[in-house]
């Protein structure tokens, strides 16, 4: 590849060749990790979580973005969805445990349950499950800024025009 090409590419474009040579890679590693049946949480630290493996082969939003469409990726969630059905519920002891509240329309709350009654098992690891899986950008409200009720714009910080900031 000339110079000229390589400066015409984005900083993170990953060929194609070059993009399944790191999926093998991560795949490698997360069957050999597997083959060990470590605890689901272990799994999803050293290979799906921030600081794992995959996170250092596809650093950049895209490359990992892109990274979640591959089969490879299916794959490793998979093995993730084996090592959580083969294990009990008690929490990994090496990993705290953290708490969150989400206030959801009691409608959603629900539809969850009767979910996870489908699906024969708690509303936990239903959760966790979705937790798991990867969502198109576009389907996550960004709260960045919203309209307000009188049509203008807010931030984080409240109404543009309060911040010394101009409205284009």
């Amino acid at each position: 590849m000339d110079r000229t090409t390589a400066q015409a590419k984005p900083r993170d474009y990953v060929s194609v060749t070059e993009q399944d040579a790191r999926c093998e890679k991560v795949f490698r590693a997360a069957q050999g990790l597997f083959a060990r049946r470590p605890d689901w949480v272990v799994f999803f630290r050293k290979i799906l979580g921030p600081g794992g493996l995959v996170r250092r082969e596809f650093p950049s939003e895209r490359e990992f973005y892109q990274f979640e469409k591959t089969k490879t990726y299916t794959e490793i969630q998979q093995l993730l969805t084996r090592l959580r059905e083969s294990q009990s519920g008690s929490p990994n002891e090496q990993e705290p445990t953290r708490v969150i509240t989400v206030r959801l329309p009691q409608t959603l709350h629900e539809a969850l349950r009767i979910e996870a009654y489908q699906h024969c098992t708690s509303m936990n690891k239903l959760c966790i499950s979705k937790l798991l899986q990867c969502i198109e950008g576009d389907l996550v409200p960004n709260e960045r800024f919203r309209l307000s009720k009188t049509g203008g714009t807010t931030g984080p910080e409240g109404p543009a025009e309060r911040q010394g900031k101009k409205r284009e």
